[in-house]
């Protein structure tokens, strides 16, 4: 997070001054510069994951978690995944008929998540993700210390949570543990909570991101298609259909988006409005391109343009013929985004179909 450079891992706590806060404390991990970032400062942003949970109505925890892991605070390695693993469970557990108050739940659960520091995979011989589902298991049945089956159960949740993380072995990837810990758990909680949640297929989209990726010995490393979703300026629709695409899509897709000329700049309003309804900010991530400058894709989707639509002969191409809402007031806006956001969504229906 300050200079890029690879992490090292101590055998023993030593005190350290958080880079970005200044605080003073004992750790056992920072960079090979000797730059050190605390837990609470490496989550930063995390408290607005409840919001979004809350607006969330996908029952499948891969496809919020895969949200949550496209905003701008989550790291690829980092504490926030013993949090949103959890969150992304209980979200999901709502959505599928679970009882549960669920601002209430994911309040709890953001409070025992930041218990587990960064680097507990290594040095407690239990990687926080995993521990994430016993929290959940716990959060839900409302076990504690006293409790009884409940007890028994979120340990058993996360004894097979561990088991199937430890079967894959090290070096550790958060990404990879995070997925592993919420397959567990769908199955684990449609035995013995009667709840099924739509079970995830996962594909990983982080290991360009990963020096320590292992590659083919990860059960998620398959090859994904591309997908480029195309209007003429890459200005407004295709930029939101590109970001929603890499929330909902990225297990697999790779999803660009472009046109065949350019504005400067994505438009105003679907930025503002793409950050006040997800939280994503596509002026951090996205913007405007050339259909030349995108990889040739597997899957192209057209917004509607019409006569002026980018043309892609011989490829799969697919028109949505969506309104151009640029100009309009914030409902048409709106109304187009929830349109994109229902068309993405039966995309990666009809993928997990087959």
């Amino acid at each position: 997070m300050i200079c890029n450079a690879p992490l090292e891992y101590l055998m023993e706590d030593v005190e350290m001054e958080c880079e970005l806060c200044h605080r003073r404390e004992r750790s056992k991990t920072r960079c090979v510069n000797g730059h050190y970032v605390c837990n609470e400062c490496h989550m930063r942003g995390i408290d607005s994951l409840i919001g979004m949970c809350l607006g969330e109505r996908s029952n499948n925890p891969a496809v919020i978690l895969n949200h949550m892991m496209s905003m701008p605070f989550c790291h690829m390695h980092g504490p926030e995944h013993h949090i949103m693993v959890g969150m992304a469970l209980l979200t999901a557990y709502r959505n599928s008929g679970g009882d549960l108050d669920l601002k209430r739940a994911l309040i709890e659960m953001n409070s025992r998540g930041r218990s587990v520091p960064g680097g507990a995979c290594g040095f407690w011989g239990a990687c926080g993700a995993g521990l994430s589902t016993g929290m959940f298991l716990s959060i839900v049945t409302g076990s504690t210390p006293l409790g009884g089956e409940n007890f028994g159960l979120s340990h058993k949740m996360t004894a097979g949570a561990l088991q199937a993380i430890g079967e894959i072995g090290g070096p550790r990837c958060c990404k990879r543990d995070s997925y592993l810990s919420v397959l567990w758990a769908v199955d684990f909680a449609k035995e013995h909570l009667g709840i099924q949640m739509e079970q995830p297929k996962i594909r990983c989209s982080y290991s360009s991101q990963n020096n320590q990726c292992i590659g083919k010995r990860c059960p998620f490393c398959k090859k994904k298609e591309t997908i480029a979703f195309l209007c003429v300026h890459n200005s407004c629709r295709s930029q939101i259909a590109e970001a929603l695409g890499k929330v909902y899509l990225s297990d697999y897709y790779e999803c660009y988006s472009a046109g065949t000329e350019l504005k400067p700049r994505i438009n105003p309003d679907a930025v503002r409005l793409m950050k006040q309804e997800y939280g994503i900010d596509m002026e951090q991530q996205q913007y405007p391109k050339l259909l030349s400058d995108i990889p040739e894709a597997d899957l192209y989707v057209s917004m509607g343009c019409n006569v002026a639509c980018p043309s892609v002969p011989g490829k799969r191409v697919v028109n949505w013929g969506l309104e151009d809402p640029t100009g309009k007031d914030d409902s048409v806006f709106l109304e187009v985004i929830r349109q994109i956001e229902g068309k993405v969504r039966e995309l990666r229906e009809k993928i997990a179909e087959v």
